[in-house]
């Protein structure tokens, strides 16, 4: 009966009592799963001291350490989203939870920058398996009056991810060697594992497309390569062949990706979705809110531990602030409030906009080298609001501008929004830095840590750590204007399809 789908079926299927029997614990479930896979975009900021140490990496190779797990995700979103609709979101979340826990054990055992940053990648597939399975079961559990709730509590889950991994990374480092960062997922995507297996029901589209392998090859060169070029910018300069090659490829790359999924038979991105106002406007807010994000808590954990001299343990403790406003505020069911009093445009800008005003305050109150906490403090809870209001009405903006036998390809855009947006504000924020960095200390390389190596006594760190404390708050400020403006555009946008549905509906 290969025309008769999973979602046909009495345990796929939502009961006539609001949604199946076990909706909620399977929630837990599947967010436990996604916690431990957003965890591991972050959870590796505060161990870049000891990585440097043992594994003698340079700047670079930090980077690309913290990139190439989100780069991997981001390309590989779209076409494990579609291959969920196609082939079982269970079977698809049973592969990734495996093959998360393969990488995990490789990047825990690694010896060298080379292998580590292999093994992330490898993380980064089963992440892409996990990231789109996830949203996508919730979408099909839940009906509709209860799904906003639902999605809140998995947006709530994914912000915690990304802004508890420098705690939980620091009380790892506190009592054990780097390796135990990775190594902690295992018993974490085991037990998930057997969960899946026995409460997850298996589910798919009527009818799957095939997945598009080109598109995903396409994508993933792409962004590696414009990623590169950034990451490569401040040190060989931004006209040079090292940066320029890369920049040329990646545009060139991306345009045959979007050609191609205009002509393919089985897209892995429509793109006439991008004529759908609602679904632009929530993409650009979704980016850039994680862009401001990821950026600044990868800056502000090297801040915390080169130069006021935290440890790990003590860095993730002074970042935890963002995390438990993010979960408090969504815990209290805050943003679906504010989406019911002020509508989906007014909450989004005003999210937005407290996100880029918590980045301005860090920025110009909170990244000196006094240790002053008071600011950072502010700061970090203005985002955690920002992000607690905004993310749920996009997440939900753009869920609801895809068809719903498209719920794994929909999961899969707003994975690869949140993947793409932290590896680009890593690696923007990350250049505007390091590019500020080295026009102001005399050192070949324009890593904090050699530049403090080579430092000649007391005063030259000093003005090492103030060079280093300038370039922050410059790299603040950009990610401050650049979410401010992705809110303001996703405002309008959402507005707009607003009038539109309205003046439809009264037609």
């Amino acid at each position: 009966m290969t025309a008769q789908t999973a979602d046909a079926r009495p345990d796929a299927a939502p009961t006539s009592g609001g949604g199946h029997p076990q909706r909620w614990l399977i929630l837990a479930v599947i967010c436990t799963a996604q916690l431990t896979v957003l965890l591991d975009n972050t959870v590796l900021n505060v161990a870049i001291p000891s990585l440097t140490r043992s594994l003698h990496a340079s700047t670079a190779e930090i980077q690309w350490m913290i990139t190439a797990y989100s780069l991997v995700q981001s390309g590989l979103l779209l076409t494990a989203g579609s291959a969920a609709d196609r082939y079982g979101r269970k079977k698809l979340l049973i592969a990734g939870l495996a093959l998360f826990g393969l990488g995990s054990l490789a990047a825990g055992l690694a010896r060298d920058a080379g292998q580590l940053i292999a093994a992330r990648a490898g993380m980064g597939v089963g992440g892409a398996l996990l990231m789109t399975t996830t949203l996508a079961v919730v979408m099909q559990i839940f009906e509709q009056k209860e799904r906003v709730k639902a999605i809140a509590l998995w947006s709530t889950v994914a912000s915690l991810g990304f802004a508890s991994g420098p705690l939980i990374g620091g009380a790892i480092l506190d009592h054990f060697w780097w390796g135990m960062i990775f190594l902690v997922n295992l018993p974490v995507a085991l037990v998930a594992l057997v969960a899946v297996v026995k409460l997850v029901p298996e589910s798919k589209a009527p009818r799957g497309d095939r997945p598009d392998l080109l598109g995903a090859l396409l994508s993933t060169i792409g962004m590696t390569a414009l990623v590169y070029a950034i990451i490569t910018g401040p040190e060989h300069g931004w006209l040079s062949a090292q940066a320029l090659a890369p920049a040329v490829v990646g545009a060139a790359v991306l345009a045959a990706f979007v050609l191609w999924e205009l002509r393919a038979p089985h897209p892995m991105l429509d793109m006439h979705f991008f004529q759908n106002q609602r679904f632009v406007g929530a993409v650009a807010g979704a980016l850039l809110v994680i862009f401001g994000m990821s950026g600044s808590i990868f800056l502000l954990t090297q801040h915390l531990q080169f130069v006021l001299g935290y440890e790990p343990l003590e860095a993730g403790l002074r970042m935890a602030p963002f995390a438990l406003t993010v979960v408090v505020l969504n815990v209290s069911g805050l943003g679906p409030k504010a989406v019911a009093k002020l509508g989906t445009p007014l909450t989004v800008l005003v999210g937005m906009a407290l996100v880029s005003g918590g980045l301005a305050a860090i920025a110009l109150l909170g990244g000196g080298t006094d240790g002053a906490y008071g600011g950072m403090l502010l700061g970090l809870i203005l985002m955690g609001s920002g992000v607690a209001v905004s993310q749920p009405a996009m997440a939900n903006a753009l869920m609801s501008a895809i068809p719903v036998e498209k719920a794994g390809v929909g999961a899969g855009i707003n994975g690869t929004l949140a993947e793409f947006g932290n590896g680009l504000g890593v690696a923007v924020l990350g250049a505007v830095l390091n590019s500020r960095f080295a026009s102001l200390v005399a050192v070949s390389s324009a890593s904090l840590p050699a530049a403090l190596a080579a430092a000649g006594g007391t005063a030259e760190e000093a003005r090492i750590a103030d060079a280093f404390a300038s370039s922050l708050q410059t790299s603040q400020l950009v990610g401050s204007a650049a979410v401010l403006a992705g809110g303001l555009l996703a405002a309008v946008l959402l507005r707009r399809a607003e009038r539109a549905d309205s003046v439809q509906a009264a037609a």
